[in-house]
């Protein structure tokens, strides 16, 4: 390690050692990039995405309250309606006359439970598939979710409620436009041969499940968005973070502080995700235009000649910002990448400069960026 860089390790430990944090210099300082030594990265980036109040007095009762919640909503949002252990099986107190697995009315349990099922099954193919490349999401948490795991509880995994899952109508892949791609369920039940992946077991839990939990409850919390494909893109490189946290204490909860700061971070991002925004001046569309917008500004010659040959923002634009560039790099550039974009406080503008400049410095002028 050179000097340079314990100095500048440094200058980020005396910016956090402060009972209130100095925003605007720990922005200057994580521009920059931010070091992983000692989990000042996860830290500084809890602080950038507005999960951590500046005044490190609160941290403990504000920590202690925010995973509260996020063990609240485990209790409300993943419970199987039907999974009440019935006394020595003889009976079932959740299955009613007033409440059954065929009951059409919108406010049944049971109606809910396999609305539910529709998106759990499209996160879950997303999430198995997260950073293939990689070993860390195939791997187990060192710190299993208890309350889910525990058998005492009424509680099960969403691994096993997608394994045994049999939908009798057909299965729907969902995305920003709507329903697509529509499958039979035998072929959705067979996505994942058993020796796909390590089995795990019992008592574990791999990375990927925490991630398709976070995601499972955000589409809860928010009906209007649910989950659009590409989420899965967005989480995992805030709850790989703060999943190999040195700091135990912090690794610990990295589940639930993943879930907020992906929250915070989607409430700025989320209309990229809208199809009925597209074209409104917070819609993707005015965004990918925008990169078309500068990069007239800054290589004209470029712009005339992507022009010339038809090539449409949307071509390459459309992913690159709704996922950050989460898809356009490998994950240790993207987490520094992300380092500047989240001290940025006009971050998605920055984003717009990347694309920029990304066109700008693409090997063959005439060739479609990819």
């Amino acid at each position: 390690m050179s000097t340079a860089y314990r100095n500048r390790i440094q200058e980020f430990k005396v910016a956090l050692a402060e009972e209130k944090i100095n925003l605007k210099t720990l922005r200057e300082l994580c521009f920059n990039g931010i070091p992983f030594e000692g989990g000042i990265r996860a830290l500084c980036w809890k602080i950038l995405l507005n999960y951590l109040p500046v005044d490190q007095t609160q941290w403990e009762s504000f920590l202690k309250k925010q995973r509260e919640v996020y063990s609240q909503f485990l209790k409300e949002m993943i419970i199987q309606p039907g999974i009440a252990k019935a006394n020595l099986g003889l009976s079932r107190e959740d299955v009613t006359m007033e409440d059954h697995p065929l009951n059409p009315n919108p406010d049944s349990r049971w109606n809910t439970y396999f609305k539910d099922n529709e998106i759990l099954l499209q996160i879950d193919k997303d999430v198995r598939r997260l950073y293939p490349d990689m070993a860390f999401f195939q791997r187990p948490t060192e710190y299993p979710c208890q309350l889910i795991l525990d058998p005492q509880n009424d509680y099960e995994t969403l691994r096993r409620r997608v394994e045994q899952t049999t939908l009798k109508s057909q299965t729907v892949n969902c995305n920003r436009s709507g329903v697509t791609n529509v499958s039979s369920p035998g072929k959705a039940l067979n996505l994942y041969p058993s020796n796909e992946y390590e089995v795990l077991p019992n008592g574990s839990e791999a990375h990927w499940e925490v991630v398709e939990r976070i995601l499972f409850i955000y589409a809860k919390l928010n009906p209007g968005i649910a989950y659009v494909q590409g989420m899965n893109e967005i989480v995992g490189p805030i709850y790989y973070t703060f999943a190999t946290d040195p700091n135990s204490e912090w690794k610990e909860h990295a589940e639930a502080d993943t879930f907020f700061c992906f929250t915070n971070l989607m409430s700025e991002n989320r209309d990229n995700f809208i199809k009925s925004l597209d074209d409104s001046q917070c819609g993707i569309t005015y965004k990918m235009e925008s990169v078309y917008s500068m990069l007239k500004d800054k290589d004209m010659e470029l712009y005339l000649k992507l022009e010339e040959q038809n090539i449409k923002p949307q071509y390459f634009t459309f992913r690159w910002l709704t996922l950050l560039l989460s898809q356009e790099f490998l994950l240790p550039d993207v987490i520094r990448i992300w380092d500047t974009l989240f001290s940025d406080q006009d971050r998605f503008h920055f984003l717009i400069l990347v694309c920029c400049a990304m066109l700008m410095i693409t090997p063959s002028q005439t060739s479609t960026p990819s």
